[in-house]
């Protein structure tokens, strides 16, 4: 085979990569980065296709604000014929802007219109846009219950009609959002091998089988993500179900009354509480309380996202009271810095799994292998 055919061969990517960060994303992102740099060259610094090193592939974009709170979307580079990824991580209210001499954090409304403004920036010079939104936009608010909106919907729409081929998410509240955009790319992705590695490597003395640990889902609607936990894992799963108080609203939601239990026992075991997300965290402390008074062992939380709404203060005491062992969240989404220092709290590292989708879906290949990663999982138990 001569070098002209070998040339030929080598896979191309789908257009010249570029990747922007969005306000609060730029740590992630950076490692990110950092990943792409160090799989796409050679020991010379070359890049595959013979090309000179690429310093970085962040894109130069921001969204300058004026004295009324009122902003713009700039692109310092070009983007003509690119394929550009946005990440954006609308819940990040560590970011904050100036507005009337005020410092105002800035709410997921906030962050979202920024994403729209740095599209509309782009005015179709691009090739093509996936936007990267680790925790989705309106993700609660998936379905109607009574006149309201279908807020996720809305946004969805919103964003392909702007020209966004691709919509990725991690551990969606509801997937079946993605029926709002039947002909655009939408993907769900999970932490599962992330979650299960730094479990494994916290928790060194932990032993994984039936007779010691059990998935125990937190709610009816977290039932499928632990049913993939306790398979792949090979242990028995509980649920909690919750009986709320429907006549009543508090603070947007009906009040939960009680959580039942259904399940084997769990005196002895240790048990993993998985969830999508960590809000005021009153029901999982509640969970936690419950299994406690079923005699658990120890009570380890999973959960994709950590907003902690109202402060860290009570699972301080959650921890004092051995109530819970340990709390794993991704650092997909935005973490107080005191969050970081606890010690009942563990950072899953998802950068790489994220520069790693972005590298395939660059080069225009499957992925399968990334959206199932049942094999890796079993390798870490196995070690």
């Amino acid at each position: 085979m001569n070098i002209n055919d070998c040339m030929y061969n080598e896979p191309k990517p789908f257009g010249e990569l570029s990747i922007i960060a969005m306000k609060g994303c730029e740590e992630i992102a950076s490692r990110i980065d950092y990943y792409l740099k160090e799989w796409r060259q050679d020991k010379n610094g070359s890049m595959p296709d013979g090309s000179a090193q690429v310093s970085t592939y962040l894109l130069d974009a921001i969204c300058p604000r004026f004295g009324s709170g009122e902003a713009k979307g700039v692109l310092n580079e070009t983007v003509r014929g690119h394929d550009v990824f946005i990440i954006s991580d609308v819940f990040n209210y560590g970011a904050t802007f100036k507005m009337y001499g005020m410092e105002v954090p800035m709410s997921p409304d906030d962050h979202y219109q920024d994403l729209k403004r740095i599209i509309a920036a782009m005015n179709g010079k691009e090739k093509r846009i996936t936007v990267i939104m680790p925790m989705l936009y309106e993700g609660r608010q998936h379905k109607r219950a009574t006149r309201e909106s279908l807020d996720c919907a809305l946004a969805l729409q919103e964003l392909t009609s702007m020209g966004v081929e691709n919509i990725i998410s991690f551990d969606i509240h509801d997937p079946r959002v993605q029926n709002a955009i039947p002909l655009h790319g939408f993907e769900d992705f999970h932490p599962h091998y992330q979650m299960i590695k730094s479990f494994v490597r916290t928790v060194p003395d932990a032993v994984i089988d039936r007779n010691h640990m059990m998935i125990i889902s937190p709610d009816e609607g977290g039932m499928s993500r632990c049913i993939y936990y306790s398979s792949v894992l090979e242990l028995d799963l509980g649920m909690f179900y919750k009986r709320r108080d429907y006549s009543v609203i508090v603070n947007g939601k009906n009040p939960v009354v009680n959580h039942e239990f259904l399940g084997k026992k769990v005196e002895g075991k240790d048990v993993i509480v998985v969830d999508d997300m960590i809000a005021s965290g009153d029901s999982m402390i509640d969970v936690a309380h419950k299994l406690k008074e079923r005699k658990a062992r120890n009570v380890y939380i999973f959960s994709a996202f950590g907003l902690f709404t109202e402060g860290l203060s009570k699972f301080d005491k959650a921890y004092e009271d051995g109530i819970i062992s340990r709390i794993f969240t991704t650092n997909m989404i935005y973490r107080k810095p005191e969050l970081l220092k606890r010690p009942w709290y563990t950072e899953v590292d998802m950068s790489k799994y994220i520069a790693n989708i972005i590298d395939t879906l660059n080069y225009d290949k499957s992925l399968s292998e990334l959206l199932d990663p049942v094999q890796k999982i079993k390798a870490v138990l196995k070690k």
